[in-house]
Parts: structure tokens; C-alpha cells; sequence
């Protein structure tokens, strides 16, 4: 189940990750910035940045950071104004990816370049299993309420009422959802490799700096969550994919 206590574990473990790649003092353009968690800690760490996320966000009035709301294709800053274009977990979100890149490219210094943070085909993978893993603990959950504790009308009308509120939710997990804004859940396995993203930079006009695996695995549905220590998932990656890659181009 979903736990946003581990899920900010998992960001700060990314994010000391991240600024490896930062020298101090650089200028800093996040795309996606969300609450502003990371850009607030990007700040606070010494860097100059600017975060910028579409209005109608799912972080949309959570803000921790001053996130500048933008129409989600021009980026709001003149040319050569960033030395680094930051984002995490974005790109696979954005609908006209080709318009985007050349806007970033457009909104850096000569010399700068981008560190993006991208979930893996792994994590794709595993998530599409774990998504019914989570309807079998939903309906192991309910299970134990279909038994009446007493022959009467009442106990049947609550059986009867948790079978239909089963059956809902098997309707509900029937069709696994896709993570991003193209193809579908078993496509996306394909679409979040590292192989398609570097075909993806070199299109673009971007040389490949880095791909390097964030060594964690984790899964969109954060099944047993903190259960499972760091070092434990460390160990996981390295059998069942990391669920997160870090890619550090420029523009060539």
C-alpha cells in the first residue's frame, strides 16, 4: 500500500544521488518541481534554483517552495538563464517531449546540461506486478467479513455488502493503469528503458554524459514499504532492476 513516509525515504536517498552531479553555486531550472520539496532542499544546499510545475498539479496548493505555474511547453525564462535543467519522474509525463527539449536547450548556458531522474522498465515491470499483488491484499483484507459470526438477515446483508464492495474493487484493478502520457503498461516496459531513452537524448541533439542506475528497487505500489530496509533493496536492484536511472546529457 501506499506509505508517503517511505516514499520521502526513497526521495532524499535520490536526491543525495542528484546533487553528485551539481557543482556549488550553479543556477538551477527544475521542471515538474511538484511541492517544491527538492528545489526548497536544492536552496538550502546552496544552489540557485527556479521551479517551475503545470497549474493543474497533483501538488498543486502543497507547495513547500515557490513553484512558478507555466503552460507545460514554454519554459518562462529567457535563453542562456540556467546553468543545469533538473527534473524527477517528469519526462515520461510530458505529451510533446521533442517541443520540450528544445526549450531547455533553448533556456541553457552555453556549456550547461541536465540531469534527469527516470524510472526504469524494472520498475514498470514490477509495478504491473504488484499491482495485483495489491488487490489480493485488499481482498485477503475484506475476506474474513464474508463469514457471518451470527445466522441472522443482518449478518447476510453485510456479507452481501462486502462481496459487492469486492467485486468493485476487482473491477476497479481489472486494467492496469499506464504511468505516463503514451502507450500502456506493458508498452511503458519498453518506453522507460535505458535503451529507448538514449535513442530518445540522441534524436534530441543530446550527447549522453551518464546512465547510472540509482541502485534501488522499489515499485509504484511500495508493497511492504519500510519493511524492506535501503541495504535490503540495494540488494533487490542488483537481481531485479533498478527502479530508478540517472541521465546526465547535454546539448550537442
Amino acid at each position: 500500500m501506499f506509505n508517503i513516509e517511505f516514499l520521502h525515504v526513497i526521495r532524499e536517498y535520490e536526491y543525495k544521488e542528484i546533487i553528485k552531479r551539481f557543482s556549488p553555486g550553479l543556477r538551477i531550472l527544475e521542471i515538474g518541481g511538484g511541492t517544491g520539496y527538492q528545489a526548497k532542499r536544492l536552496t538550502g544546499d546552496g544552489f540557485i534554483v527556479d521551479s517551475i510545475d503545470i497549474p493543474d498539479s497533483n501538488y498543486a496548493g502543497k507547495l513547500e517552495f515557490p513553484v512558478q505555474a507555466y503552460d507545460g511547453r514554454n519554459i518562462p525564462f529567457p535563453e542562456g538563464s540556467f546553468d543545469v535543467v533538473f527534473s524527477s519522474n517528469v519526462l515520461e509525463h510530458v505529451q510533446d517531449l521533442t517541443y520540450l527539449q528544445a526549450d531547455i536547450k533553448r533556456v541553457l548556458k552555453p556549456g550547461g546540461y541536465c540531469v534527469h531522474l527516470m524510472p526504469t522498465g524494472a520498475w514498470r515491470l514490477w509495478t504491473n506486478v504488484t499491482h495485483f499483488t495489491e488487490l489480493l491484499q485488499r481482498l485477503f483484507g475484506l475476506a474474513p467479513r464474508l463469514l457471518p459470526k451470527a445466522f441472522s438477515m443482518h449478518a447476510l446483508t453485510d456479507a452481501l455488502s462486502v462481496l459487492r464492495l469486492m467485486a468493485g474493487i476487482a473491477k476497479h484493478y481489472a486494467v492496469v493503469p499506464r504511468h505516463g502520457e503514451k502507450g500502456n503498461a506493458l508498452s511503458e516496459i519498453a518506453t522507460f528503458s535505458a535503451p529507448h531513452w538514449k535513442r530518445h537524448f540522441a534524436n534530441q541533439l543530446f550527447s549522453i554524459d551518464e546512465v547510472t542506475p540509482v541502485g534501488l528497487f522499489y515499485t509504484g505500489y511500495m508493497v511492504l514499504g519500510p519493511k524492506i530496509s535501503l541495504s535490503s533493496r540495494h540488494t533487490l536492484a542488483k537481481w531485479l532492476g533498478s527502479a530508478c536511472v540517472i541521465y546526465v546529457v547535454r546539448p550537442k
